[in-house]
């Protein structure tokens, strides 16, 4: 049995409240973790915004019962919650799952760059406040019979898929971290570009998304 030592209940709270997030938009979801050292990644991938959620937690220490210097391993984002103990600030690795196709490739570890043209984030959450709005506005002026899932997805991929600004970012990358809870008042944002991807880096966690991805999943992960 591997066991994680979070570095205080604060990180295991964290943690659980971003595997909840992603269980409500898939009950069944996976999370690939990679442990370095003292750092913990988390991946995840909601469905809904075909995006990649990136959550980083802290390690009181990097190893013990069999964990090696590096863990790197797809498990059930359900048997994870339940074993993160917030009180005693563990969680226990579940076993390994076949991983979905996202969780083959992650996005690049350096190489990342600055990009200019990120609103301050009191304009992207009204950004996201906007799109939601219109989303509403447009599917409810559908009659019954133009109410078909196809319709809601075309109007949901033309608003989500613009652009932030001046920026490559499409808008549904801030939409997940605003819906993840990385979008949270304090600390700086950036946007980051590595190639092919782009990154919203927030401090409670960040959003990959990239330009030409694996197939129709439109991200890529490493």
């Amino acid at each position: 049995m591997t066991v994680l030592h979070l570095a205080d209940e604060g990180e295991a709270a964290d943690l659980a409240a971003f595997l909840s997030r992603l269980l409500r938009y898939d009950r069944s979801a996976a999370v690939r973790l990679q442990v370095t050292g003292t750092a913990l990644a988390v991946f995840g991938r909601p469905p809904s915004f075909e995006v990649l959620a990136i959550r980083a937690v802290r390690l009181a220490k990097p190893y013990e019962n069999g964990l090696d210097v590096t863990l790197d391993v797809t498990v059930s984002a359900g048997e994870l919650l339940e074993s993160v103990d917030e009180s005693a600030g563990t969680a226990v690795v579940p076993a390994a799952v076949t991983g979905p196709p996202w969780a083959g490739v992650l996005p690049p570890r350096g190489g990342w760059q600055a990009v200019t043209g990120l609103p301050e984030p009191e304009a992207l959450r009204a950004l996201v406040h906007s799109g939601v709005a219109e989303f509403r506005f447009r599917t409810e002026e559908l009659s019954a019979e133009e109410r078909t899932r196809a319709e809601l997805d075309r109007i949901g991929r033309e608003i989500w898929s613009r652009t932030v600004g001046p920026t490559r970012l499409p808008v549904r990358a801030v939409h997940a971290a605003q819906s993840l809870g990385f979008l949270r008042p304090g600390g700086q944002l950036a946007l980051l570009s590595a190639g092919a991807w782009l990154r919203l880096r927030t401090p409670y966690g960040s959003i990959a998304v990239r330009q030409a991805g694996l197939g129709t999943l439109d991200v890529s992960v490493r």
